[in-house]
């Protein structure tokens, strides 16, 4: 293994949850690409491609006139609601509703687009129509859209991940859960694929994103990808959720990846204490290699307990100012 394979290894150990691109794809039916998502758990909403929407739509109708297919119409009804043309994209579903009914794609997103104008209501049915019609639409997960209209429809003030959800993993430090790792790993791609629906269109702040965030932190915290429920916790509290749960939550997370790498710290230690000892076919350019990368993971440890460090302080630093500020109020 040479040094620059070493370095390689290091750098996907270190920073094994960056984010990369080759997630889902939004493909027309005219073969445009309207978005590609990153991989992995962490929403980050679709990354379209706004410049090309004009040409598209062109491209859409030209189609649309040539072979009379109905598809053209209801992706041209898309591109409409991302550009946030309502009226038109509405008027449009509708007519392809009289033209052809009982299509999943009308059906989802007139509940889509009906949601966005805070018609949730409409959205509801719509949404609860396109289940009947595609029940596996979507990974599965419209019944948590189905849940978040029905929490905005009921104006519900104290919405929580149990009503959202349907459980929830306690109030300690450590997110808990009897759910079986077959459990967490379906109704994390469930809550992702619903949250990073809404954050493609809903900027923070948003009580009801902000719960989804929190909760989804927490089922990847429980799947051990401890980076990647850090940054879902941080974009938590971006859309509004606070408080010292979420506070000793993100604590113990930086602690676990702290961990992480001390474990691995002590594998490479062992391996060169192991090499050092057996002296015959020892490659001394290999040990040396190895060294180096104990350098590196003591110092991405260091930096981790130095991070760790400083948000306990802000989060104590910031938990006492609440309480100064509430004893002045009630005095």
């Amino acid at each position: 293994m040479n040094k620059f394979q070493v370095f390689v290894l290091l750098i996907l150990i270190s920073f094994k949850s960056f984010a990369c691109l080759n997630g889902e794809t939004k493909i027309l039916k005219s073969g445009a690409y309207v978005y590609i998502d990153y991989k992995g758990l962490v929403p980050r909403g679709h990354r379209f491609f706004s410049g090309d929407f004009p040409r598209i739509i062109k491209e859409l109708d030209s189609l649309y006139k040539k072979t009379n297919n109905i598809d053209y119409l209801s992706d041209k009804g898309y591109v409409l609601i991302v550009q946030e043309k309502y009226a038109e994209a509405e008027n449009l579903y509708l007519s392809i509703e009289k033209i052809k009914p009982n299509r999943y794609s009308t059906a989802s997103n007139l509940g889509t687009l009906y949601e966005l104008i805070g018609e949730n209501q409409k959205a509801y049915d719509w949404i609860k129509k396109s289940i009947e019609i595609n029940p596996e639409s979507h990974n599965g997960s419209e019944w948590l859209h189905l849940k978040i209209l029905e929490a905005k429809i009921k104006n519900l003030s104290d919405v929580s991940g149990q009503f959202l959800i349907g459980t929830n993993f306690g109030m300690k430090g450590i997110p808990q859960s009897k759910l079986s790792k077959q459990e967490i790993e379906n109704l994390a791609k469930s809550v992702y694929y619903q949250v990073n629906e809404r954050m493609s269109f809903i900027k923070p702040k948003d009580k009801v994103i902000s719960i989804l965030l929190f909760e989804l932190g927490n089922l990847v915290e429980l799947k051990g990808e401890h980076e990647n429920a850090l940054q879902i916790y941080r974009t938590a509290r971006e859309y509004g959720f606070d408080g010292d749960l979420i506070a000793a939550r993100m604590i113990n997370t930086t602690e676990s990846k702290t961990n992480y790498f001390e474990r691995k710290t002590w594998e490479l230690t062992g391996k060169i204490n192991a090499l050092r000892k057996s002296k015959d076919g020892v490659d001394l350019d290999y040990v040396n290699q190895i060294e180096t990368g104990l350098i590196i993971l003591s110092v991405v440890s260091a930096i981790l307990l130095i991070a760790l460090i400083v948000l306990y302080i802000k989060w104590k630093n910031l938990k006492d100012f609440v309480l100064l500020n509430d004893s002045k109020t009630h005095n």
